[in-house]
Parts: C-alpha cells; structure tokens; sequence
C-alpha cells in the first residue's frame, strides 16, 4: 500500500472544540429523551391517543432508523469534500432536525386520533432522516478528533458530561408542561417545549459543524464515489465493511457489554418512578410532587460533576478495560442499596432522626426563601414541598449505580475510537468511524426497542396496574426486586464479556506507531 502525506488531529483537543463538540453531545441526548416524553406519555395525557398506538409510534420508527445509521456512515466514511467528511452532513442534519422536531409537534388540539397518528408517524419519519445525517457522522468525527489514546477518553468524558445536562432538564417536562400557571393546556405546553427544543437543536447542533476538526482526509485512499450511478457498488461495499466491523472481536465485546449495562438499566428505567408514587407515596402524584424529577435530575447532576471525572482519571491511571470493570462492579453496588434506599418505613424512621430533621428544615428554608423569586419568574413548579420530609435514602444509592452509565458511553466511545485504529491496520483504507459508530448505535437502539417491550412484560408479570390507584403490597415488593435483579444481572453479565478484552493501551499505541509509518504522516 502507497504511503499517504497527511496530518492526523495529535494530543490534546483545544477547548473550543471540546465544548463545541459537547454542545452536539447535549443534543443527540436532548433530542431522543424530549421526543420520547411527548410520545410515550403526552400523546396520551394530551391528545388521549390510544396506549398501543403510542407504543407503535415509539417503535416502529425505531426500525427504519436502525436501517439508515449504517448507510449514513458509510456515506460520510466515503464523503470527499473541502469541508471534510463529516462536518457538512452535520451542520445541515442539525438544521433539518431542528426544524422537523418543531413541525412534529404542531398539532390541532381538536385533532382526529387518525390524523395525530399518521402526522407524528411520517413527520417522525423525516426527522429520523435529518437526525440520521447528524448524529452519525457527528459520532464518527468524534472519534478521529484526537489519536492519542488517553485524551480519547478525556474528550468523551467532557462530551458525557454536556449530554448529562440533557437528562437533568428531560425529567421537568413531566412537571411544567401540565403546570396550569405556564400553559393554558398540555398541548399548548407541548407545541412550545418543542420550538424551544428545535432551536437548542439548530443552535448547539451547528457548532461542531462550525469548530470540531477531524483527520485530514483529502488523500485518504480507497474511497468509493457516492452518487446514483454508483448505488449498487455502493451497497455492495456497504455490505463488505459491514461484515469486517461485525469481525472484529474487540468491537463485537463493546457492542455486546454496551448492550447488556444500558438495555437492562433502560428496562427498569421507569420503574423508579412508580416506586416512588406507587409503594412510597401509596399512589398519590399528588404527595410524590416533583421527587421522581429531582431523583432523576440528580442522578444525572451527580453523573456529571462527580462521576465522569472519576471514570476518567481511572481510564488514564489502570486502563479503561479496568475501569469499566470497576465502575460496571460499583454500579451493582448501587442496585442493590436501592432496596433499603427506596424503604418508605426506612425513609420514615430517618426523618425522625435529629439529622433528618435538620436536613428536612435546612430544606425547607431554603425554598422558602427561593419561593417569592421562583414565583415571580413563573418557575413555581421548580418548588418542593417537604411535607412529611425528604425521601433522603432515595437518593443514597446513586453515586454507585451512577458508575453504570456514566462509565459506559465514556469508555465504550473512546475504546471504539481505538477500534477504528486497529481495523485500519487489519483492513486499510478508508477509515469506518462512521461505519463503526452507526453500528455501535444501531445496537444501543435496538435494545432500546427491546427494553421498552421487556419493560411492559415485567410490570405485567409483576401484576402492576396502571389503571389502579393503589397497587397490593406484593406487586410493589415483585417490582422493587425485579428493578434491581435485571440491571444487577445484565451488569454482571457486561463484565464476564469485557474480562478478557484484549486492545489495551500498550497494543492501541503499537497499532498507533505501524499507522503513523504507513501513512507517512507528518
């Protein structure tokens, strides 16, 4: 193979492109959470459209997408223009998504259910296309924007932390969208919550359009043409990369671990909520107020500014391969204290302690301070009544369970940025960022496809009712099992399938020396 003069993005990413590369991070994680909130439960609560229906509107799209990913990288993994691969597929795909995510939600209140269904369903469609164009090749620039093995991870930790900010705001759309003092109606809240959603997505999509670098590829060989004329090649090629990526067995642990930690912690992913209303508040949304908000608002607070940094630093100091394993192992730690954290009778006990009430009054003069402020800039939903205390205990097991997620897309991300590495060495020409990160998210969405069906059958087995106000006292005992089990076991699972995974720093950087001579890189 003919060496190829070109200058690889080397050491440290400057700042500008880090943030510019998180605000695109904030948006992929923005995006899916709000357009799941509006599907799954304001189509109903709003519109009043039949449950399956919803549940038909939140799937089946899902498959169409899983079709597009991979063509989308392959498209941009092949792309030769001045503005390199990635980039102009990125800055229109923000836009178009911006746009269309605005359009989904424009509907008549007085709307027939057919009408609703086949707006949302072909407009959804659209948008999936527009997200497809960003979202893929803004993933594959992420992984050519630095070859230095260790600031892969310290980029993706620094982009981790920016989408945590998405998960902190997603859980209050329950709370200020029905806020009669907001908006006149739900849909009313809807229609404007997705303007505001639509432009954060043209805004923050842009920028990494405008300031991220990836590698210079303007001599990479062995790119194919992308136009009509070549659509059968194109797919045959398609086809071929496809078959080397699923060959490659460190990737193939990735993917598998990666669907293991985040399917089984999506499967349980509600089931904190009903906990809290259901067997701590004995049905009542009422009592519960904005606990389940501030539970997952926290969850992701406490991801971002504590955990994260700490993954990151373990990553550089033993291996992310190590990391992992101990960050998955602490995550089932975390689990498992959920069921003397979500105790009512526990919660109860330490709230007649002196701490408890210490605690419950430090609170509540707090807000009682902020109150008249919050009140007057419409934010009176942001409040918290403390009532008969703070369920404190809820919140304890979550700077160990925390290590799950924050520790998966961290280092799963920059391992597949060493991935890409190792399959230039094995397969030449070009390189399959694109590829690799389409296929690493077409499992991470079929899963979720998977966990939102798995999830309805266990809160069925368990013999949870919706309908009911009040749920037996061995319905909610099944669920808070079932809600620590199946993450504690698919964790467990993770590590059995990463224990022996093989690229480690000292064989990434090898791979990375034989590129740098083949390449003649300056």
């Amino acid at each position: 193979m003919s060496k190829i003069k070109t200058v690889s993005t080397k050491g440290k990413v400057p700042f500008a492109q880090k943030s510019a590369f998180g605000a695109g991070q904030f948006i992929l994680n923005i995006l899916p959470g709000t357009l799941g909130v509006f599907i799954q439960f304001f189509l109903l609560t709003a519109w009043g459209i039949d449950p399956l229906w919803a549940g038909l509107l939140g799937g089946l799209p899902r498959i169409f997408d899983s079709i597009t990913d991979p063509i989308m990288g392959f498209i941009s993994d092949n792309t030769k223009s001045k503005w390199g691969r990635r980039r102009p597929y990125i800055f229109v795909g923000a836009i178009i998504s911006g746009i269309l995510f605005f359009l989904m939600w424009q509907i008549d209140d007085n709307a027939s259910q057919s009408y609703i269904i086949w707006h949302v369903m072909i407009i959804q469609l659209l948008f999936l296309i527009g997200n497809t164009m960003f979202a893929t090749p803004l993933v594959g620039l992420g992984y050519e924007m630095t070859s230095d093995y260790d600031e892969r991870t310290r980029l993706m930790a620094f982009s981790n932390i920016m989408g945590q900010i998405a998960w902190m705001i997603v859980p209050w759309l329950y709370v200020i969208i029905p806020d009669k003092e907001i908006f006149n109606t739900q849909t009313e809240g809807v229609r404007t919550m997705a303007l505001i959603v639509g432009g954060l997505c043209i805004v923050f999509g842009v920028l990494p359009a405008i300031f991220c670098r990836g590698i210079d590829a303007a001599n990479m060989e062995n790119r194919q043409e992308i136009n009509f004329r070549t659509l059968g090649s194109n797919m045959k090629e398609l086809w071929r990369g496809i078959l080397q990526v699923s060959k490659n067995k460190p990737f193939m642990k990735l993917c598998g671990a990666t669907f293991l930690v985040f399917n089984g912690f999506q499967l349980v992913a509600a089931f904190g909520v009903f906990i809290i209303v259901f067997y701590m508040y004995n049905g009542s949304y009422e009592l519960a107020g904005t606990w389940p908000a501030w539970f997952n608002t926290i969850n992701a607070l406490i991801t971002a500014i504590l955990i994260i940094p700490i993954i990151s630093r373990m990553a550089t100091k033993w291996g992310k391969r190590k990391a992992f394993l101990i960050s998955t192992f602490l995550s089932i730690i975390g689990y498992v204290l959920k069921w003397w954290g979500f105790d009512k009778e526990l919660n109860n006990s330490f709230n007649q302690t002196s701490l408890g009430e210490n605690l419950n009054n430090g609170i509540a003069s707090i807000f009682e301070f902020l109150d008249p402020t919050l009140n007057s800039i419409g934010m009176s939903w942001f409040s918290i009544d403390v009532g008969d205390g703070v369920p404190w205990l809820i919140f304890l097991p979550i700077p160990f369970f925390a290590f799950g997620m924050g520790g998966l897309f961290t280092l799963m991300m920059s391992m597949t940025a060493d991935v890409c590495d190792l399959d230039e060495l094995e397969n030449g020409m070009p390189r399959k960022e694109g590829t690799f990160g389409a296929i690493y998210w077409l499992m991470v969405k079929i899963g979720q496809s998977i966990a939102l069906v798995l999830g309805g059958a266990i809160l069925s087995i368990v013999g949870f009712d919706p309908s009911a106000t009040t749920q037996t006292i061995e319905t909610m005992n099944n669920l808070r099992i079932a809600d620590i089990i199946v993450p504690s076991s698919t964790a467990a699972l993770a590590i059995l399938v990463m224990w022996k995974y093989s690229l480690n720093e000292k064989r990434a950087k090898e791979i990375k020396e034989v590129l740098v001579e083949r390449r003649g890189e300056l």
